[in-house]
């Protein structure tokens, strides 16, 4: 028996940021039809309002060093602000979308991340083989739509940020037990490029072997690494299709034509 299909797509970038597009990005993803999980960043406006609160932020190599008032603020905007806005959109285009952390029903389980060279604070490190992925399906069976905002727990009563690339592998590579997943990365750009700032320089297939060959060349770096490790990591561990597009291309979905991207492959 063919498992039933689920998109989980994951939106940052500045979409995210940008209250236009992120409505025409709601507007289309409530129109793919079926099982979908939409998970979420927010960096930027965590930044800002952080900065307006007088905490300054403090980034290592792209990554957020989260003290105790930045995990409060993170919360608020990512549990808050963020998760409910898309909520009442999707709500208000007809998808009946239920906004979620990685706390609620026990979803995913972390643990704060160990001090190495760098201490990241409250930043978690997800518990794979604990995600709770049947909560999730009971959502989905009930015809929910999941918006995942990137925080976890530890169980001890802390919330911890966490990567949003990661939560939406990890979440696929769980559900990928139950339901033929497609993972689809959505920002600003139409895909992995060559050249950064050359949208033409787009390359259309990754394998994991021309993926360590592009990290050597300095093509691929910074921020699209973390998110390609990430998607190989779940296309190693049984998800179907991972996919690294622009937010625009997600209209493909809806009527079955192969959206313009990267697709990646093991």
């Amino acid at each position: 028996m063919d498992k039933p299909k689920l998109y989980i797509l994951k939106i940052g970038g500045n979409v995210i940021d940008d209250p236009i597009q992120l409505e025409l990005f709601l507007k289309t993803f409530a129109k793919i039809q079926g099982a979908k999980i939409l998970v979420h960043g927010g960096g930027k406006i965590a930044s800002n309002i952080s900065k307006e609160l007088g905490i300054m932020p403090n980034m290592v190599d792209g990554r957020r060093i989260t003290d105790a008032e930045t995990l409060k603020v993170v919360t608020m905007v990512y549990g808050g602000l963020v998760n409910k806005n898309i909520v009442a959109l999707l709500q208000s285009f007809g998808c009946n979308a239920i906004g979620l952390t990685g706390a609620d029903g026990n979803i995913i389980p972390a643990h704060k991340r160990p001090v190495k060279e760098i201490d990241y604070g409250f930043v978690g490190d997800i518990e794979e083989d604990k995600v709770n992925d049947t909560i999730l399906s009971s959502f989905l069976e009930n015809g929910l739509c999941p918006v995942m905002a990137p925080l976890t727990h530890n169980n001890h009563g802390n919330l911890l940020n966490t990567n949003a690339d990661t939560i939406a592998s990890v979440l696929a590579v769980s559900l990928s037990k139950n339901y033929h997943v497609s993972l689809i990365y959505c920002f600003e750009k139409s895909g992995v490029l060559r050249d950064v700032n050359d949208e033409k320089s787009l390359i259309n297939n990754i394998s994991s072997i021309e993926y360590e060959n592009l990290k050597k060349e300095g093509i691929i770096n910074q921020g699209m690494i973390p998110k390609l490790d990430n998607a190989f990591d779940a296309l190693q561990k049984g998800v179907q299709s991972v996919q690294i597009i622009h937010a625009d291309e997600i209209s493909g979905f809806i009527n079955q034509t192969k959206p313009k991207g990267t697709e990646l492959h093991v």
